[in-house]
């Protein structure tokens, strides 16, 4: 009788331990929930920065007239009246010469 019991309470405990581990709610499924949930949280917290400068460029955008002129002026290519415009182009630089023949 006792054996049985004993067999029973095994089992019982077996079975318990692998749901635990192994199960849709067990502590596999609540590692990985949890790594999703700190890489969302990370991800989250990269839009809020994104949105509170995209905030701030709009409010200067309504209020200021400097980001304006400095949009037009950097993606337009505007330029004010009695200002001159200078485009610098480098030239592209020749490859270095490897060796130079002796003479």
């Amino acid at each position: 009788m006792k054996r049985l019991l004993v067999a029973i309470l095994v089992i019982l405990l077996l079975v318990l331990q692998y749901r635990l581990w192994f199960s849709d709610g067990g502590l596999v499924k609540m590692w990985q929930l949890s790594a999703a949930l700190e890489q969302q949280k990370q991800e989250n917290a990269r839009l809020l920065e994104r949105n509170r400068a995209l905030e701030a460029e709009v409010i200067d955008l309504k209020q200021g007239l400097q980001a304006i002129e400095e949009r037009a002026r950097t993606e337009l290519g505007m330029v004010k009246k009695d200002e001159t415009f200078f485009q610098v182009i480098d030239d592209p630089k020749s490859p270095p010469a490897t060796e130079q023949p002796k003479p």
